[in-house]
């Protein structure tokens, strides 16, 4: 059985900073900052929020089915998804735009500071969802704006089980915006950062929101994370991992891994566990489709 990935594809510029952000710039200058960095580390990997979790959860051997755009320049980005035996089935061409871009910086803390360019994925919105038999699963990952909204009510009009995870996509929408999406959605996973803005702008509380769905996931970095099932939170230690090298993708990594266990019946604990032991296994490998999976147990 297959999970769908609605979700962006995109071109990862990465840059080494090797001070820190917090020396550079003056909290007190903020509204006249102008501020320069020297990134003698750069590199180019294949990205986006579809790509990496396909890329995750293929490597488990799940069976990923990204729902995504690429632009004209997006032919060897086909091709790899090709070679890593990735479906390309939902993943469609538009000539007259560039695939998403991410130029991502990041310091010596591992602090990061993105710009980005959503080029192709803002026609994602003309992929549409059906029911199909062999897809069990699905997830709303970051994607243009009326792609997410469309997606999540064409999986929920399909009877397909889905993960709202809004990622960076989050500021996009209003309090009930977000809380329609909740009352779609069949488990919500944010940061801790992201679990306060959506806590703030629907006026629920985690607590509140773990009982709208069949269960909440807040992942909490270096600290692990901790699902909410019914109002009663509970914490997943994290897993140390053997080099903190590259944080880019480690989202991405732990999501693969939670659709991998919902697909597979696992109870939401062991899912959130699995994805900890994944985002450990990414952190130490630069890029965020660079890892390879090995699971002793």
């Amino acid at each position: 059985m297959a999970a769908l990935i609605c979700g962006s594809l995109a071109f990862d510029t990465i840059m080494t900073f090797e001070g820190r952000f917090a020396e550079q710039i003056l909290p007190d200058q903020l509204h006249i900052l102008n501020v320069s960095f020297l990134v003698p580390g750069l590199r180019r990997d294949f990205g986006g929020c579809a790509g990496n979790i396909a890329y995750s959860l293929k490597a488990l051997g799940g069976t990923p089915l990204p729902m995504a755009t690429l632009g004209s320049d997006g032919a060897d980005y086909l091709q790899r998804m090709k070679t890593l035996g990735i479906s390309t089935e939902f993943v469609r061409e538009v000539s007259d735009s560039y695939t998403a871009q991410a130029m991502i910086m990041t310091d010596r803390d591992n602090n990061q500071i993105t710009a980005f360019h959503p080029g192709a994925m803002m026609q994602a919105h003309v992929s549409k969802i059906d029911a199909r038999d062999d897809i069990r699963i699905g997830i709303i990952s970051p994607d243009g704006r009326d792609a997410m909204v469309q997606h999540a009510a064409q999986f929920c009009a399909a009877g397909i089980p889905f993960v709202f995870d809004p990622g960076q996509g989050l500021p996009m929408f209003d309090g009930p915006e977000l809380a329609a999406f909740v009352e779609q959605a069949t488990w919500v996973t944010v940061n801790d950062y992201e679990g306060k803005m959506l806590c703030d702008r629907t006026g629920w509380s985690l607590a509140e929101i773990s009982r709208r769905v069949q269960g909440l996931v807040v992942t909490l970095g270096a600290e692990g994370c901790e699902v909410w099932i019914e109002g009663d939170r509970t914490p997943v230690p994290p897993v140390k991992a053997a080099a903190v090298v590259d944080p880019t993708g480690c989202g991405d990594a732990w999501r693969g891994a939670l659709l991998y266990g919902l697909e597979s019946g696992w109870n939401l604990l062991d899912c959130a566990a699995l994805g900890n032991r994944m985002g450990a296994l990414k952190i130490a490998q630069r890029g965020p489709q660079n890892y390879t999976v090995i699971l002793n147990d």
